[in-house]
């Protein structure tokens, strides 16, 4: 395989028993990857490890506060282990973080070597269900693929690196989260989701027209039936379906291939649309009102240099 192609596996669960059941997630990568030894980078579901939903919905904001761990902890230490274990990229779906008074909902990535890689804060809670104080910084990290990473290795640019997006859930439902990350030079963008209400329908749709008018990879992983609904989806540079989950617990296998982001956007979505080729650097810029801002065609590509670890 290249290393320019990784592969994937978006797993699809039933939230995790108890608070923080590392043994029970465990068990779940151990299976996971014996069946799947090829995968580079396993991705779980938003709050898999801390479920709130078996308790009264009056309990929720509580328990959460109860849980909350800054990133520091023993909890994110011990996942690291897990990574470090199995020598594969993980996101253990998110949690529960205190921050200087603040509670965020938290999605990690861990490297293979068991640090810390990336740590993003949900910018969009769901409102006014969700309780957590709402992030403030876009995340993008460039990662190695496993083959080339070491216990000391750090993250690159380079042929075998991909960069992440990081996005949360109801984020997908701001298209100026995707494009955000897009332009900080996201390859693909990992959504973890936790969607119990009827709306995941128009989530797939979401996920694919972030993926089309950004040009880039979407992966969107919802928690199993019967607390989810389930419908993980993985959507490749011009929207096309890679692969697409029912109701109940798979894991879903698919790649990532450098080759064909960069075709699409070299060549444009189905050979015609071009939309990081709009401007010339001699057109001015396009007064955005709504945001005090402006899109400068000067600085309208996505950037390799935005990606941060």
């Amino acid at each position: 395989m290249s290393k320019t192609e990784w592969n994937l596996g978006l797993a699809q669960r039933k939230p995790l028993p108890g608070l923080n059941n590392l043994e029970a997630l465990r068990e779940d990568i151990q299976e996971t990857l014996h069946k799947h030894p090829q995968l580079d980078l396993l991705v779980y579901p938003e709050m898999h490890l801390q479920d709130v939903f078996a308790y009264p919905p009056d309990e929720h904001r509580q328990h959460m506060l109860n849980w909350a761990t800054p990133l520091d902890g023993d909890l994110v230490r011990a996942l690291g282990q897990l990574a470090h274990e199995f020598k594969i990229w993980l996101i253990p779906g998110s949690i529960n973080e205190s921050h200087q008074g603040k509670l965020y909902n938290t999605e990690l990535l861990i490297a293979p070597s068991g640090h810390l890689q990336a740590a993003y804060r949900k910018m969009f809670p769901w409102r006014p269900h969700e309780p957590h104080d709402y992030g403030r910084e876009f995340i993008t990290s460039t990662i190695m693929h496993p083959s080339q990473v070491s216990d000391s290795a750090a993250a690159g640019q380079d042929q075998s690196s991909l960069t992440l997006g990081l996005s949360n859930c109801y984020d997908t439902w701001f298209p100026e989260h995707s494009r955000h990350l897009s332009w900080l030079g996201a390859q693909a963008i990992i959504n973890i989701v936790k969607t119990t209400s009827d709306d995941r329908q128009q989530e797939l749709i979401l996920a694919q027209a972030n993926a089309i008018s950004n040009q880039i990879y979407f992966f969107s992983v919802n928690c199993a039936e019967p607390l989810g609904r389930g419908g993980s989806i993985a959507v490749d540079p011009e929207g096309k379906i890679l692969a697409q989950a029912a109701g109940g617990e798979e894991t879903l296998l698919v790649q990532y291939s450098q080759e064909v982001l960069d075709r699409v956007r070299q060549e444009g979505t189905c050979g015609t649309n071009r939309i990081w080729h709009q401007f010339t650097a001699q057109d001015p810029p396009i007064a955005l009102p709504m945001y005090s801002g402006q899109i400068n065609p000067a600085t309208w590509a996505p950037s390799v240099q935005g990606a941060h670890s």
